[in-house]
């Protein structure tokens, strides 16, 4: 499903027990310097990650000052975040001019310990080739390296190295629980261009023989992904980025199933089997 970009004005675009990607949730907060924005999301786990700006987080009165350091744009600097436990209440103030900051969500029903990810603490992965037309980095905010600290929730950031070609490829989905092969993980993007009037697709494909459909996305486009294949691409010429949101229904690792008639592409791109383990 895609959803064309909106002023939100502060309220949840996929909003707790969504009908499309229940186990999701994601808002869009826009502060000036003094604002304040508070919320709290019984049944869902959160994280909070500023676009640009800078915050300062309040999380049940455990205090997480400064956070984030980009000011133009979300390739001006590293991505930070907060883990907020499930219920708690959170109060978020901007302290430079303003702030865009996203708020990342998944179901779960344990109340964990909040802790901050600061730029030092990324995990990121760069794989794929210009050749093959599948350059990216990952900097993974809520990865692996937290698993035993988090419940459901994955939280990244994706970006295309260089200008134009493809993401997500070859075709994956993750929509059923079948383990060892697939788990079940409804997904959120939402996406960004450099220069922000560049452009891109979204493919999503069913199980079978069927058409798939292919979305237009812009600066802003916000993809929900319950269930398909789901590769992306950028025109030429633009850099592509896009915020993540993992929600997993039975676990937190991630397990992918690769379409079968493109999975002989897993073993021409550089380093992809590193990208599948960072999601585990």
């Amino acid at each position: 499903m895609h959803i064309a970009p909106y002023d939100n004005e502060n309220k949840p675009i996929v909003d707790v027990e969504d009908g499309f990607v229940p186990l999701n949730y994601f808002n869009i907060v826009k502060l000036k310097k003094g604002e304040t924005f508070e919320y709290a999301t019984p049944g869902y786990e959160t994280c909070v990650v500023p676009g640009t700006g800078t915050v300062d987080v309040d999380v049940d009165g455990a205090k997480y000052p400064a956070l984030g350091n980009r000011t133009v744009d979300v390739w001006d600097g590293e991505p930070e975040g907060v883990y907020v436990p499930v219920g708690a209440k959170v109060r978020i103030t901007c302290v430079t001019d303003e702030t865009e900051t996203f708020i990342a969500g998944a179901k779960y029903d344990k109340v964990l310990e909040p802790f901050d990810v600061r730029a030092a603490d990324l995990d990121v992965v760069q794989y794929g080739s210009d050749d093959t037309k599948t350059h990216r980095k990952i900097k993974h905010i809520l990865g692996a390296n937290h698993h035993d600290k988090v419940g459901r929730l994955l939280v990244s950031e994706l970006y295309t190295v260089g200008e134009g070609g493809w993401s997500g490829f070859p075709p994956h989905k993750h929509d059923t629980d079948r383990l060892p092969d697939e788990t079940r993980h409804d997904e959120t993007y939402n996406y960004r261009f450099k220069p922000n009037y560049g452009t891109g697709v979204q493919i999503i494909q069913q199980e079978g023989d069927a058409m798939g459909d292919a979305h237009h996305i812009v600066d802003g486009s916000t993809i929900c992904l319950r269930s398909g294949y789901h590769p992306c691409v950028a025109m030429p010429g633009y850099q592509m980025y896009y915020f993540t949101i993992l929600g997993g229904l039975s676990q937190r690792s991630l397990k992918q199933y690769f379409q079968p008639q493109h999975a002989e592409q897993l073993h021409t791109i550089p380093g992809i089997m590193d990208m599948v383990a960072k999601f585990k």
